[in-house]
């Protein structure tokens, strides 16, 4: 039987500052997450991410460093791929915009879109700021919103209604540069005409009824108004070129070059590997399902212009789902980089230990709507429900074992039926969670796992094995059998969710470890330890926290977030 094949890709982050919390909960844990299940599973699925290296943004973050924009990229593309490493995001490769092969890529979709009809150039009217004697692309300009009146939109985006702005249509714009008022003045660009696909499109995403609420609105609410062409070039010098001697000094836009990156990170894996060829099976192969994690913010380029783009050159997959997050806020505002509203990952890292990060932001997920990080929640979450329920229960198993069985799983024996009943539902919250994992609901995944872990408590106190080992040693060994049982499922079920919490709880079970190779998802509950397996040593599997040790951490955090580095 040939194995699953799926590609699974996060949203490129702008390499023009650090990663924070906030985009780890959006796009590339609930990512990491589903891969290390589905690779449990035993399914063919690589992880392909990379830093977006172009763009604005980048040339904007630069200025105000006093960097060429390659010495930022370079910068903050190795320190983010240290801080995904670091968290546990595991990628096969985290690739890069500013290689050569995605160049070639970029210009090549540029040039066979144009080739087809679908790319045409226009005179248009862009901002243009005298004082510093330069068109102002998009996020050069802010102002009011045209759409919803709110302040600070940008040029490209208003963060406070979500749609996409006409940097003319901005109400009192200011160059972000110098605070001077622009003027529009005429300038030739090349423009993706998107209404050449709507047909298509339409068609495509009506067939993906699966999809979650907030992209087929997203989604309808684009088609409401009618698909409009978009320009993708920009007057700047940080980007791909332009492949026209007619439009020498301009550059690709950012969100066409980006999502190609998912295409030429894929072919540098695959050449990596040995096996250049090997791209072809994720991108051009029938059976393989591309699966793209986004933020909100990312839907209409990954559900309406990356997929016209694909259409357009008609030599790959379209995506089979995105997947897109809300936004996790901060003490009731935006995580933002350039509002300095954030959590680096390396800053909470230094800190407190990945998995409890991770612990908290799939258990506080935003996937249907907005929440909210504040410290409060995070130590009550983390106290009451990682460290007292499930902890507590994995904790008081083993360390018993260890003092009164010698550090080795006891005989089963009998178990009467309400153990034998709990036992059995190991492999139930095995396909539960897998369920909910298949349709990219980590959270209500993780709550069978922490349904688990409650059932493990109540049998435990239940079993009264600290009475029976005086009265009854073997009615006593099964109860803690059975409870190692369980152990030994929670080890298997948070590997995907905390992977560095199950690599120390193996550790700890000793022999009684179950494999977490491809297929051991389906064994969870099945395959059951025997009698007499050693066991490691046992520790404490997650720390509490008290209020005053929260608060100086979070003065400790913002006040290294404020003397870091810029973004």
């Amino acid at each position: 039987m040939t194995a699953e094949r799926i590609l699974v890709t996060s949203a490129l982050p702008y390499a023009n500052g650090r990663i924070h919390i906030g985009h780890i909960a959006g796009a590339y844990l609930p990512a990491d997450t589903y891969v290390r299940y589905k690779k449990m599973t035993g399914a063919d699925v690589i992880y392909i991410g990379g830093s977006d290296e172009h763009g604005v943004p980048t040339t904007l973050a630069a200025e105000a460093a006093g960097l060429t924009s390659q010495e930022l990229v370079d910068r903050y593309h190795f320190a983010n791929e240290a801080a995904f490493a670091a968290l546990g995001i595991d990628y096969d490769i985290y690739g890069r915009t500013t290689w050569p092969e995605h160049y070639e890529n970029t210009q090549a979709f540029f040039t066979k879109l144009l080739e087809g009809g679908h790319i045409e150039a226009r005179e248009t009217e862009q901002l243009y700021c005298s004082s510093c004697g330069r068109f102002l692309p998009d996020r050069y300009v802010e102002g009011t919103c045209h759409h919803c009146a709110a302040p600070g939109a940008r040029g490209d985006q208003c963060d406070a209604c979500g749609k996409l702005i006409d940097a003319l249509k901005l109400v009192d714009p200011v160059c972000k540069i110098c605070g001077s008022t622009p003027e529009a003045r005429k300038s030739t660009h090349w423009f993706l005409k998107l209404g050449d696909f709507e047909p298509r499109l339409r068609e495509w995403i009506a067939s993906h009824g699966e999809w979650r609420n907030n992209v087929t609105r997203f989604t309808k609410g684009w088609f409401d108004e009618g698909l409009r062409a978009r320009a993708i070039t920009r007057d700047l010098d940080w980007g791909v070129p332009v492949p026209l001697e007619e439009a020498r000094g301009k550059v690709i836009y950012v969100w066409f070059d980006a999502p190609i990156g998912y295409l030429t990170n894929t072919q540098v894996w695959a050449r990596e590997q040995g096996e250049a060829e090997k791209w072809r099976e994720y991108w051009q192969s029938e059976d393989c399902r591309m699966i793209h994690f986004i933020g909100k913010d990312n839907i209409p380029f990954h559900a309406i212009t990356w997929p016209a783009m694909l259409m357009g050159v008609a030599d790959y997959n379209l995506p089979d789902c995105v997947v897109a997050n809300e936004y996790l806020n901060f003490k009731g505002g935006k995580f933002s980089k350039s509002l300095g509203n954030m959590i680096a990952v390396e800053d909470f890292l230094k800190h407190f230990p990945p998995d409890v990060l991770r612990f908290y932001l799939t258990v506080s997920a935003p996937e249907t709507a907005d929440s909210d990080f504040t410290w409060e929640d995070f130590q009550q979450r983390v106290n009451t429900q990682l460290a007292d329920v499930l902890g507590n229960f994995i904790h008081r198993t083993l360390t018993f074992a260890a003092k009164y069985f010698k550090g080795a799983v006891p005989d089963r024996g009998n178990p009467p039926s309400r153990e034998q009943a709990a036992c059995a539902l190991i492999s139930v919250a095995a396909e539960k969670c897998g369920d909910e994992l298949e349709r990219f609901r980590c959270r209500a995944a993780f709550e069978h796992v922490m349904e688990l872990a409650r059932e493990g408590n109540r049998l435990f106190d239940e079993s009264k094995p600290w009475v029976t080992r005086k009265e009854d040693l073997r009615r006593c060994a099964s109860s803690i059998h059975v409870c190692l049982q369980i152990v030994r499922g929670l080890a298997a079920l948070i590997r995907p969710f905390m992977p560095h919490a199950a690599d120390r709880l193996r550790k700890m079970l000793g022999q009684a470890a179950l494999d977490t190779g491809p297929g051991s998802w389906q064994k969870i509950g099945r395959e059951l330890i025997t009698g007499g397996m050693p066991m490691g040593k046992p520790e404490v599997p997650f720390k509490k926290y008290d209020p005053d040790e929260i608060e100086a951490l979070d003065a400790q955090i913002a006040a290294e977030a404020a003397g870091g580095p810029a973004g």
